[in-house]
């Protein structure tokens, strides 16, 4: 039964409420059997299994390798209105350390960020939806693939997810341990940074440590840019505007070889922003600096930039839809608004490129170590008749049935 916090306004709620069981059912299955971006055979055939079962309209695969896409029907379509709703798939490379019965069977592969859930929620919607058709419109439901770290929502898109459902706005969310189970938050601008890679590549003059006179230690260069990259933020960006500059990792030399100055040196790192202008000015000053650092020591450095992930940012529009529907759920008391966009990523930024809509954070609480990305993270089960009913709502609400 479900604890008295979650209960929830509407309908929706009502009635999905009634299939919970089912809902953890999959969604504990899917958690059993992780798969990395790209390789959801098993998942996509469970999707797949499951939106038979819930009699909706259209099932389309293979979209973006193993997407899966959904189209259900309300009782009218006059309106011509077309509005979708997306959830992720994949897993991570993690090594699970839960001891639950349906804890990862596959050894390095975890649902470490709440996929599983996700996924259990949108076909629950589906379900629903299917069952009731309380609206006029046509219903598109996205299960994508890839989204961590391989832009599957690009290759959806890439692959004709908008001209095949030209929908006029999409909606997404994603569970936050951070937030009580119950509640619902976003805000009318970004929600996710944009995730960039750096690679930074310094070519010295390798030689003996005992004559380093003799040598150009990209070892020290390395330090020294390090050191100054940390004063791009706190001297070129505005305090107001948010940037992250981390580089999380060097590689020079032989540990074995503990006299040998080498010729090179590798540092990797990341870059989070959420304004283009910001974005822009960051890869620049990082450019110049490493590349002067380098020189004033007598090295060379070359700067690799690569833009992975853009900004997640919600359309006012329907970030203020979105929220309404939220109250409407759970009180507004309970959605936050305004909430602190995070410097994490997402890929369904591309998709937010692309068409209005909006990317909501829904309450999964949890207990010590159970943040995402987290050995012993697990999906909160109880939320999912609420994830349901708030994905059905946004259909059931932005596209009404008129008397």
């Amino acid at each position: 039964m479900l604890a008295p916090r979650l209960r929830a306004n509407g309908r929706a709620f009502a009635h999905i409420a009634q299939f919970h069981p089912e809902l953890t059912a999959l969604r504990r299955d899917l958690h059993a059997h992780p798969e990395l971006g790209f390789e959801e055979v098993y998942t996509s055939a469970r999707v797949n299994e499951a939106l038979k079962l819930c009699g909706v309209d259209e099932i389309h695969t293979g979209i973006g390798k193993t997407g899966v896409v959904a189209v259900i029907k309300g009782k009218s379509t006059a309106s011509g209105r077309m509005t979708g709703l997306r959830a992720d798939m994949d897993a991570l490379t993690m090594v699970e350390q839960n001891d639950f019965s349906w804890k990862s069977t596959k050894q390095g592969m975890m649902h470490g960020c709440g996929h599983d859930g996700h996924t259990a929620m949108l076909v629950g919607a589906a379900r629903y939806l299917a069952e009731t058709r309380n609206f006029d419109g046509t219903a598109v439901l996205v299960f994508q693939p890839g989204e961590e770290g391989f832009a599957g929502a690009k290759q959806m898109i890439e692959d004709g997810l908008f001209q095949r459902f030209p929908v006029q706005a999409i909606y997404a969310m994603h569970n936050w341990p951070q937030m009580k189970p119950g509640t619902v938050g976003l805000n009318p601008g970004p929600m996710m940074a944009a995730a960039d890679k750096v690679t930074i590549e310094i070519t010295g003059k390798g030689g003996h440590g005992a004559h380093a006179y003799l040598a150009i230690d990209p070892v020290l260069v390395a330090a020294h840019i390090i050191t100054a990259v940390q004063s791009i933020v706190s001297r070129n960006v505005r305090p107001i505007d948010g940037a992250v500059i981390s580089l999380c990792a060097v590689q020079a030399g032989d540990l074995h070889a503990m006299s040998v100055i080498p010729g090179k040196a590798t540092i990797v790192g990341t870059v989070r922003t959420f304004n283009p202008e910001v974005q822009a000015l960051v890869e620049r000053r990082l450019s110049e600096l490493c590349s002067a650092v380098a020189l004033g020591m007598g090295a060379t450095a070359t700067v690799q930039y690569e833009r992975i992930y853009p900004a997640t940012t919600n359309s006012a529009a329907e970030a203020k839809f979105a929220g309404d529907v939220a109250e409407g759920l759970v009180g507004p008391e309970h959605v936050d608004r305004d909430m602190e966009p995070s410097m994490g990523a997402e890929d369904f930024s591309f998709m937010l490129q692309t068409k209005p809509g909006a990317y909501l954070r829904i309450g999964q609480g949890g207990e010590g170590n159970c943040f995402l990305h987290n050995a012993r993270y697990d999906f909160n089960d109880d939320i999912l008749p609420l994830g349901s009913a708030l994905h059905a709502s946004l259909i059931e609400q932005g596209m009404p049935l008129t008397a």
